[in-house]
């Protein structure tokens, strides 16, 4: 069935969570680079909507041609934050450069009906800003700063929000998005959440692969990826668990359980020695991920042949969890576009070395967190499995600002042991989407035993998300903080002092590396 929704893509580090949004909303939809986009609608090809994201250019360097967007009055457009200000350039608007940009949450007064008049709250993420309305355009909201927030042409289905509807934070964004869908593009349902077990399902055994080498973490995402591609693939999946020396003490006996208690063929390989020497001496955070991701493709790789020439069997394919925020992150969400920008890379996102003679199944590289437990959800996993918190592929290197050395990941897993247990004893667990401690290596006076003592820091962070694209801060008790922290000075070695992260995200990423 063909998509009745097209996403434009002009590079938008939200341009994914879209397409998710309008799932929910029971559309689907396609995410298209600008050069398949333009070349389909000059082809005759034509969309229920078209929707056009957010991206890191400006209108003011933006030399394309993209009339072929616009040539046809009676095709329903969305224009978001980006999207926007092109659909006023070229309609005959005027887009001025920003001196002072709107980021973050942000208020907007909402002016047209169909929606809860006076202020709400929503998501920003712009400099530069319409200041001339193209003609046949009026104001529906307006942002506290007075800036035209959304505009809609009187005749036209035209719409253009220059805040990002997709995002979690922005209050009414279903609302904003269905009131297009629905009242403006009138596009009909098309899609259900029942749909993507059974799509994965037959994209898994359309691509029919020999047998699958899976780069297992225990985490939800590689979980699971491989329970998918084993239900749809039975006796092809075998699951290869890299133990880098980087995990927590609680992933130890999660994956022991693992081993037990699913149905998959997951074989542990201690490695940690070899990815603690290469590691050694590095402390450039992209250059530690780039460490870790080929030491663990050498593993991998090493691992295969083993046991290929045990059975006589080659794998075909590699698997891999990688899910949407880490493409989002490391890349251009489709590799050709041009238009985002790298925020930091992923080990699992690139692609694999020539020698290894291995292509990628990765189904569930577009789809988020939550829908990835969801889907979890469909296939009979432990919920308890599918809602652990969030762990990096790079383990706690990326949690150890600076050098990696072993008496850092002591320290480390002994404070993410007192968080953890702390969160469990006192009912916070599931009450945060991701809680952890990050080692700073800042020396700062304190006092131990009535004497003076220059020691390092521990901070922590925890925070609440529904997909990982954006992130708001967990405001736990201060008596909870407090009791963790006075854990930690006691109980951990070399920690004077404990801190509380409160940035949301953006602009922090969650990992601090």
């Amino acid at each position: 069935m063909k998509a009745s929704v097209w996403i434009v893509d002009f590079g938008s580090q939200y341009t994914q969570l879209i397409t998710r949004r309008i799932r929910e909303l029971s559309r689907k939809s396609e995410i298209l680079t600008i050069d398949t986009a333009r070349t389909r609608l000059k082809g005759g090809e034509r969309p229920g909507a078209l929707i056009l994201s957010g991206g890191p250019q400006s209108v003011f360097l933006d030399r394309e041609d993209y009339s072929a967007f616009f040539s046809d009055a009676t095709l329903p457009i969305l224009g978001v934050c980006y999207g926007m200000q092109l659909m006023a350039q070229t309609s005959g608007g005027k887009v001025e450069r920003g001196v002072q940009g709107e980021y973050g949450k942000s208020k907007i007064d909402v002016l047209a009906s169909g929606f809860p008049k006076g202020q709400s709250t929503v998501w920003m993420s712009h400099s530069d800003h319409v200041i001339q309305l193209p003609e046949g355009y009026q104001v529906i909201a307006r942002s506290e700063n007075r800036l035209v927030a959304a505009m809609a042409h009187e005749t036209l289905p035209r719409v253009g929000i220059q805040f990002h509807p997709e995002v979690h934070h922005s209050e009414n964004g279903m609302q904003w998005l269905s009131w297009f869908l629905d009242g403006i593009a009138k596009v009909k349902q098309d899609w259900t959440e029942a749909d993507r077990l059974k799509d994965l399902t037959a994209a898994v055994k359309t691509v029919n692969p020999k047998r699958v080498l899976c780069a297992f973490s225990g985490g939800v995402d590689s979980l699971v990826a491989a329970t998918l591609v084993h239900r749809a693939l039975p006796g092809r999946v075998r699951c290869i668990f890299v133990d880098n020396g980087l995990l927590r003490e609680q992933d130890t006996g999660h994956l022991k359980m693992l081993q037990e208690k699913t149905e998959l063929d997951i074989e542990w390989v201690d490695a940690s020695e070899l990815f603690l020497s290469r590691l050694s001496g590095v402390s450039d955070p992209e250059q530690k991920r780039k460490i870790i991701g080929n030491t663990f493709i050498d593993v991998l790789e090493d691992e295969s042949r083993r046991i290929e020439k045990k059975d006589g069997t080659p794998f075909d394919y590699l698997l891999q969890g990688t899910i949407y925020p880490d493409v989002i992150e490391s890349s251009s969400p489709h590799g050709v576009s041009g238009k985002s920008v790298t925020i930091k890379s992923h080990h699992n996102v690139g692609g694999l070395p020539e020698r290894m003679k291995l292509a990628l199944l990765e189904p569930l590289r577009f789809l988020f967190k939550d829908e990835v437990r969801e889907l979890g959800r469909d296939l009979g996993l432990d919920s308890e499995w599918l809602h652990r918190h969030p762990f990096p592929g790079p383990g706690l290197a990326v949690r150890i600002m600076g050098d990696v050395t072993r008496a850092r990941i002591d320290c480390l897993k002994r404070a993410d042991s007192i968080l953890m247990n702390e969160l469990r004893s006192s009912g916070l667990y599931a009450s945060t989407w991701q809680a952890f401690p990050v080692f700073l290596p800042v020396k700062t006076v304190g006092v131990k035993g009535d004497g003076r003592v220059v020691e390092e820091v521990i901070a922590l962070r925890a925070v609440n998300s529904v997909d990982g694209m954006t992130a708001t801060i967990t405001e736990f008790p201060w008596s909870f903080l407090t009791s963790v922290a006075s854990r930690i000075v006691n109980e951990v070695p070399g920690i004077t002092r404990v801190v509380y992260d409160l940035t949301q995200k953006p602009p922090g990423t969650i990992e601090w590396e």
